[in-house]
């Protein structure tokens, strides 16, 4: 088995990886269709081509569900909970075998430092750590009914999963849909984004390997139009997991109403980072760092507003802009503090946000450009940016960039803060920064969020429940909250004398 090192010696010598999954993997294996149609994986980093990988079709993904409808109804969904229990348990540890490699390809794939695509392949082998723990606890309720009658639940596992996974989290946002689903009895059927194909594969066989029967797990890969779009709209397909835009979003909600088809929808973010006078101010330093500039600010999550109380604002900003322009940039595999926005489409769509600001007078105080790596001169890259005392109603403060970019909110006090924090099509989440104990509780409550961190950004695990309000979507993942999302409730009643 390869450590990193020698992964990232092969890859600059030939510029791929051998160790890359060629087909989609199907019934247990990977597969080629016969048409062989091919599409190009790119590395951000280098703004150039490593590999190529299956474009799919219909026929594919009809291929897929038909898969995973026979595995569910002739093997998993009847499977003892323990037994599901043990193969989850071995995915983990065989996540964490391939931990090297799976972090390389991730990084290649998405562009993302080394570091935190370690930290991600870590944070998936816990997923189906937790997921295992979860499947023989899986219990309903019983119902006071008196003397007479005897009532009580069960969670039935809902059927054929789709997953749609993003381009920014490849495998975490794999692996916090497919434990949920396969620990509660439901079979997989995953697209991928087209920018990055190949983690979704690598996983799918590693649960074969772990004991998976064949057909439980199917990965599809492809463009959305030829894929995306066949799977969510397909008949056969009993719930969808979506994580992507809002427009997207959309566009997967209208297909799923033809079939009634259960969806989780966890879309955009505009999320706030409030950070009051009385905060522990390096710690709130160090949060609002990690929370927009971590994956290049490709977060639906990101803390891409600072909303700051403005006895602080100005001594703040002046450190927060020195820390920011200290950052470096690099290729993902070279462990930077910023690695490279996805693709050059992303990229000029940050840039375009920008120009634009600037047209309106933007007090742009760091950043602001597109740049290329400082080693090698190419990839897709953008500066780590921030914008001074936005307006509520300036398209920076209320769109989402989805890039390094921060947008500084300047409020009155507690009570300001709160209303500029709420005062967005978006509630994913929201970052509080204060020693107040019961000020940081009392805005946790008013703030309009699916979930609130006090003191640290991206606070919590897998534990804890993650899904939006308002125009960020719906549904939980994560937690025992996302087990029950693969599940249908089935009351029973029963008259006993």
């Amino acid at each position: 088995m390869s450590d990193a090192s020698d992964l990232i010696v092969e890859y600059r010598r030939t510029g791929t990886l051998e160790a890359l999954p060629i087909g989609h993997f199907i019934d247990g294996a990977f597969t080629q269709p016969s048409h062989n149609r091919t599409m190009e994986s790119f590395d951000p980093g280098r703004g150039e081509a490593f590999a190529r990988f299956t474009a799919g079709t219909r026929d594919d993904i009809d291929q897929a569900v038909a898969s995973s409808r026979q595995a569910f109804e002739n093997v998993w969904r009847d499977m003892a909970p323990v037994e599901r229990s043990r193969i989850l348990q071995q995915a983990s540890a065989l996540i964490l075998e391939k931990l090297d490699l799976l972090a390389v390809v991730e990084t290649l794939d998405s562009g993302k430092p080394l570091q935190e695509a370690m930290g991600d392949v870590r944070g998936a082998a816990r997923t189906f750590e937790y997921y295992a723990g979860a499947c023989d606890k899986l219990q309903g309720d019983s119902f006071p009914l008196g003397s007479d009658y005897i009532g009580y639940t069960i969670h039935e596992p809902v059927g054929v999963t789709a997953h749609i996974i993003p381009w920014n989290f490849p495998i975490s946002t794999a692996a916090r849909g497919f434990a949920p689903a396969l620990a509660a009895g439901c079979t997989v059927v995953a697209k991928p984004a087209e920018q990055t194909p190949f983690t979704a594969l690598l996983l799918a066989d590693l649960l074969y390997k772990a004991g998976l029967p064949a057909g439980v797990c199917n990965v599809v890969t492809g463009t959305g139009l030829e894929t995306g779009a066949p799977l969510t709209s397909h008949s056969g397909v009993d719930h969808i997991t979506f994580t992507g835009s809002v427009q997207t979003g959309r566009a997967v909600m209208k297909a799923a109403a033809e079939d009634i088809t259960r969806v989780v929808l966890e879309l955009g973010g505009k999320s706030p980072v409030v950070v009051l006078g009385d905060c522990d101010k390096e710690q709130a330093l160090s949060g609002v760092l990690g929370a927009i500039y971590e994956n290049a600010g490709q977060i639906c999550s990101a803390g891409s507003r600072l909303v700051i109380e403005k006895s602080i604002h100005e001594e703040f900003l002046a450190e927060l802009v020195e820390r920011t322009k200290g950052l470096k940039l690099g290729h993902g595999l070279d462990n930077p503090d910023v690695g490279p926005v996805n693709s050059a489409e992303h990229l000029a769509k940050i840039a375009g946000f920008l120009d634009r600001a600037r047209t309106r007078g933007a007090d742009v105080v760091a950043g602001g450009a597109i740049t290329r790596d400082p080693g090698s001169g190419r990839g897709w890259f953008f500066e780590p940016t921030i914008v001074n005392d936005v307006a509520a109603s300036d398209e920076l403060a209320r769109e989402e960039i989805f890039g390094p970019v921060l947008t500084v909110q300047v409020a009155d006090d507690a009570e300001h803060a709160l209303e500029l924090a709420n005062d967005c099509q978006y509630g994913l989440v929201a970052g509080i920064y204060t020693s107040n104990f019961a000020k940081a509780h009392q805005l946790a409550r008013k703030i309009d969020a699916g979930q609130i961190y006090i003191n640290e950004y991206f606070a919590g695990g897998i534990e804890v429940p993650f899904g939006g309000n308002k125009k960020s979507g719906f549904g939980r993942e994560k937690g025992l909250e996302g087990l029950i999302s693969y599940c249908k409730t089935k009351s029973i009643a029963a008259k006993i004398r």
